[in-house]
């Protein structure tokens, strides 16, 4: 019987038809998950890792798997994972990017409503004002929307399904990717392709949606910020370090763009200290995909994974290049 070991405790449900059909091992019950060196440790017995969120899967580790066929991660994004090494040794990387796509898609569009509209702002003054608070006509002034262009940097499923909602708030789009869709892909999406200097320059709001790669580390730089609208919003629901936060936290404070709605941080899982006083930043703890469902759905993504990888009756989301 194929062997599956899984790094952290999720609802079950999701797993229920890997239960059935191999031996799965989850961490014991109390622990959240295994740590890395207990994985190290077991990971000679097993056939398939199912690393979760940012879980690293290195080479020390899968020299160890000496019957790992599989690497199936609990996620969209994969940069947890040495893709180029898992390559060369014939393993198969699998990831999850369906169920991401919707979840992280509304939060990237709330964000990007709450910075504009000062929800969050106003919600903390008036919890903390209460009446002292001022709420005439002409206080509170947020930013509009519909009529606006969008920006969006990183066309695949997540941008496309932002791409939607942008367009449904009456807003225009016009997108960057490292390879530009068709013409018939672009007119699906209602979106104009922009160089990326371009795009900066014009977009009322950006929002990053590319993956983490060495290519896109710091794409959004002291430089880049420098090119957009001092009334623009940035909004980052993928990866942290795809923007330099010392240079966005400088731009923000001498009014280089507007504000800032984050979902990720470059440095970990909490933002730099500046970001937390500041007015018009909107912060989530990296909540994309954190909704019941959502956790789920993902963990069927992985079952059907790894049971269409052993027995070929589904798709397998294929991970094919670093």
């Amino acid at each position: 019987m194929k062997k599956i070991l899984v790094t952290y405790n999720m609802f079950r449900e999701g797993f229920k038809e890997l239960e059935e059909r191999y031996e799965v091992t989850f961490p014991p019950v109390g622990n959240r998950d295994f740590q890395y060196r207990e994985v190290l440790e077991r990971i000679p017995e097993y056939d398939v890792l199912c690393s979760m969120f940012d879980f690293p899967v290195n080479k020390e580790l899968m020299d160890k798997g000496v019957k790992l066929q599989l690497i199936a991660n609990y996620a969209a994004g994969y940069n947890n994972i040495d893709v180029a090494c898992a390559l060369e040794k014939g393993l198969t990387v699998a990831n999850t990017p369906d169920p991401v796509t919707e979840p992280t898609a509304n939060l990237a569009l709330c964000l990007l409503l709450d910075t504009a509209r000062r929800i969050s702002e106003c919600d903390r003054k008036l919890r903390s004002q209460g009446q002292e608070m001022k709420i005439g006509v002409l206080e509170n002034l947020g930013m509009p929307v519909s009529g606006k262009t969008a920006g969006i940097i990183g066309m695949g499923r997540i941008g496309k399904a932002l791409c939607k909602r942008m367009r449904a708030c009456g807003m225009e789009v016009i997108y960057h990717n490292r390879h530009r869709l068709d013409a018939a892909g672009e007119s699906r999406c209602g979106a104009v392709y922009a160089p990326l200097d371009k795009l900066l320059a014009e977009a009322d709001f950006v929002s990053l949606n590319a993956p983490y790669t060495p290519e896109t580390f710091h794409l959004i730089d002291g430089q880049a910020l420098k090119r957009m609208k001092p009334t623009a919003i940035l909004i980052n629901t993928a990866r942290g370090p795809l923007v330099d936060e010392k240079a966005l936290i400088n731009a923000l404070q001498n009014g280089e763009i507007h504000g800032a709605g984050l979902d990720v941080f470059e440095f970990g899982d909490y933002p730099s200290a500046e970001l937390l006083s500041m007015e018009n930043v909107v912060l989530t703890p990296h909540i994309g995909t954190q909704t019941l469902y959502s956790r789920i759905d993902m963990a069927k993504a992985v079952c059907n994974n790894i049971v269409g990888f052993f027995e070929n009756d589904r798709p397998v989301s294929r991970v094919l290049q670093p």
